[in-house]
């Protein structure tokens, strides 16, 4: 855990010096109430875009705006003091041209003080992190299962099964790295690809389904409270049932309120 001697915020060259010294930890966060529980026991806050389907119930993270992006990730930066928090760019929003991607992730930066973005990339948008770099943007390089690519990849399928898929997610680590991404996220990725892409990289890499063999960890932080609802992959190992905790708190107010039980209003302003 990351409950050490840190007094304030990491930073991007602080969280790439930890490759090959220690275990980087992570989650998602979307809420300022959550947001400041984890803060001092992770070294980065990723506002996902996964926040489409936790935080909205929608079906997919692809209806994640950047609006409401810039809000999530704002939250958050302003209820926390001590991790890195990166920001996940939505779906086309940095896909159509350099130049869009930069207006978009200058903004996130601009707007909301976060420390870098994140983008699912492969080989043919290394490009595109290349032009963000130079400008003073920095990119974590998403590769493996992209949730954006569902549609293409036709659902949430494991990657690097196969040696062409293996030889493929080496190229879009490779691309992405000499493109200047300062870390790569490895989703849904087999862990001899995985394995193999840490080794050959000097960049961090974080697994999310793709093996402990990565350099650290992240996970949607509602699906291991057990809030995740219906569909949590099958990697992720659930702490806690806080939606129990919820329900039986939730259900012994509501008992008291109809009991009549419930402090009244004269009692708890001294009146």
């Amino acid at each position: 855990m990351s409950t050490h001697t840190r007094d304030k915020r990491l930073t991007v060259p602080q969280l790439v010096a930890m490759k090959d010294q220690r275990r980087i930890v992570s989650l998602t966060a979307y809420s300022s109430t959550l947001a400041k529980v984890i803060d001092p026991l992770v070294d980065f806050l990723l506002v996902g875009d996964s926040t489409a389907m936790v935080g909205y119930g929608r079906p997919s993270t692809l209806s994640m705006r950047l609006h409401e992006t810039i809000a999530h990730t704002r939250a958050v930066v302003d209820s926390t003091r001590l991790a890195c928090v990166i920001a996940d760019m939505p779906f086309g929003s940095y896909q159509e041209s350099h130049e869009q991607a930069f207006r978009n992730c200058a903004q996130v930066l601009s707007r909301t003080g976060c420390a870098a973005v994140k983008l699912e990339t492969n080989q043919a948008l290394a490009g595109t992190v290349a032009f963000l770099v130079a400008r003073g943007i920095p990119v974590m390089a998403h590769i493996g299962l992209m949730p954006q690519f569902v549609n293409l990849m036709g659902g949430y399928k494991a990657q690097g099964l196969t040696e062409e898929s293996g030889r493929t997610l080496m190229a879009d680590a490779r691309a992405n790295l000499e493109a200047g991404a300062f870390s790569l996220l490895l989703e849904g990725v087999a862990e001899p690809v995985a394995r193999a892409i840490t080794a050959a990289s000097d960049k961090p890499t974080i697994g999310i389904g793709a093996s402990p063999a990565c350099d650290g960890q992240i996970l949607v932080t509602e699906d291991l409270l057990g809030l995740g609802g219906e569909h949590v992959p099958r990697f992720v190992q659930q702490y806690a049932d806080v939606a129990e905790v919820i329900r039986h708190a939730c259900t012994r107010y509501a008992e008291d309120v109809r009991d009549g039980v419930f402090p009244s209003l004269q009692h708890c302003y001294g009146v």
